[in-house]
């Protein structure tokens, strides 16, 4: 593969930071694959302060002079989808398919920020004689995402299109595990007429993140990530006085009854915890068996151990990572777990021995309140938790700080209500593995799943990304008029 570099891009060029580069490793080969630059505190501000004068223009631009610039790059990354879901696999180790399937979530969002300046027309009414209110909507200048390593190119679609459609400039600080994918992405955004400057792209770790939120410029920050970090950055946004809306962690629970339809039940359970190698936030960790459900637990361990490592699951971003699911698992067994699939025994594919893999791993007769109960692990792991009754399982559902998702598969109408009424989770599915809303349906999870009020995406990410300006209008004295007039 021809090695990729990724650079700075600063006022719509790409370059190279004054920090030193670093290698990008493969987690499919172990092999190098490119590297990047990072740049200086210096370049940082000069970055920010470009953005800053180029938002001026951009920000009062019709909304729809805006939107024609995201149909191009639209069409362009539909035109280029093969070729990033590719670099995004090598570089962050999912399958093709899998790369694929979240570079188009991405250009959904995309597609979202085209409809913005149809959805969003503004009010105005005539509240009393000769007097009117209206509403309009203005950015806020220059704002920041800072983004995982699991989702180089949907995460940041969440925020950039959004940001940009209703006039912001936007800084993007890419996780350095995969810093590859931006440059491809901010290529295709220059190529469809963005004016330089409105898209900056910088790499780097918490120096740059710590840079980010000290600005002055910077007026609001986005994020994703773990919890302790999501935590972390919203506080110190925050307290520079900057709006802030950070997703973290998850431990997300399904709720398996004996009446599931086994033909949900099966693969869209194996697929939740298996899909992404298990590396995202939306993917099942606790399944929450109630009563007999072993003839679903039979079904979800047949499709996950029929997957092929390399095609139908990815690898692990780190060998770090790897040891630690190793070691998680070991420690579940001492616990009183039973393995009922174990993933340290799969065998990477052919050519790819160098990766970081691990296989689809099931563990039963696992405890509340364990590691493997609540501490999220972020891999192909699953925690069967045995419940008396579905009152049992939501009340442990309840019972786990984080609050993503949560999901039920039953065919009782009634149950599945309750479940949506008390599990404390920001989405929830009904025999849906995972329960992830399609645009304008906004994305966003409750307690340590999220700092910050809002969701990032959908109707409720516009009032995130921009300030609503109320104009009240009196032209001429009214007689007869009341207070108001």
């Amino acid at each position: 593969m021809v090695k990729t570099t990724s650079l700075n891009f600063i006022g719509g060029t790409w370059v190279a930071g004054e920090r030193g580069s670093a290698i990008v490793i493969s987690p499919q080969t172990g092999v190098a694959i490119g590297e990047y630059s990072t740049p200086s505190l210096k370049q940082i501000a000069e970055a920010i302060d470009f953005a800053h004068r180029a938002q001026r223009e951009w920000g009062i631009l019709p909304p729809k002079d805006r939107a024609k610039v995201l149909f191009n790059a639209r069409q362009i990354l539909l035109r280029d989808a093969e070729k990033i879901s590719t670099l995004k696999a090598n570089e962050s180790g999912k399958t093709i398919e899998e790369a694929r399937a979240g570079l188009m979530k991405g250009i959904e969002v995309l597609e979202f920020a085209l409809a913005i300046q149809n959805l969003d027309l503004g009010g105005r009414l005539e509240v009393s004689k000769g007097v009117s209110c209206e509403y309009r909507r203005d950015p806020l200048g220059v704002v920041a995402g800072i983004t995982p390593f699991n989702f180089p190119a949907m995460v940041p679609m969440w925020m950039l299109p959004i940001a940009i459609a209703l006039g912001n400039a936007f800084v993007w600080k890419p996780s350095e595990k995969t810093p590859l994918t931006p440059w491809m992405i901010a290529n295709a955004f220059k190529e469809a007429g963005l004016p330089d400057g409105i898209l900056t792209v910088l790499h780097g770790s918490g120096e740059t993140v710590e840079a980010l939120i000290s600005n002055e410029k910077i007026k609001a920050v986005g994020f994703v990530g773990s919890t302790k970090i999501a935590k972390l950055v919203y506080t110190k946004s925050a307290l520079a006085g900057k709006r802030a809306l950070a997703l973290g962690g998850a431990k997300n629970h399904i709720v398996l009854l004996p009446d599931a339809n086994p033909d949900l039940a099966g693969p869209g359970i194996s697929d939740s915890f298996t899909g992404c190698a298990g590396q995202r936030c939306m993917a099942a960790a606790v399944l929450l068996a109630v009563g007999k459900v072993d003839q679903h637990i039979e079904k979800i361990k047949a499709r996950a151990s029929s997957l092929q490592m390399g095609k139908q699951m990815g690898a692990i971003i780190s060998r770090e990572q790897v040891e630690f699911l190793r070691g998680a698992i070991d420690r579940a067994v001492s616990a009183g777990a039973r393995v009922l699939l174990d993933g340290r025994q799969a065998k990477p594919p052919v050519g790819y021995e160098g990766g970081h893999w691990l296989g689809p791993t099931i563990l039963d007769q696992v405890q509340p309140g364990s590691e493997a109960a609540e501490v999220e692990l972020f891999g192909p792991v699953l925690s069967i938790v045995r419940c008396r009754d579905l009152s049992e399982a939501l009340k442990i559902e309840n019972s786990v700080p984080y609050g993503n998702a949560c999901s039920v598969f039953t065919s009782n109408g009634p149950l599945a209500d309750r479940v949506v009424r008390e599990a404390s989770s920001g989405m929830v599915g009904i025999n849906v593995g995972v329960p992830v809303p399609r645009e304008p349906f906004s994305f966003g999870g409750v307690n340590a799943s999220k700092f910050g009020h809002g969701d990032i995406t959908g109707h409720q990410s516009l009032d995130f990304w921009s300030n609503v300006k109320k104009v009240t209008v009196k032209w001429e004295v009214q007689t007869g008029s009341d207070w108001m007039s």
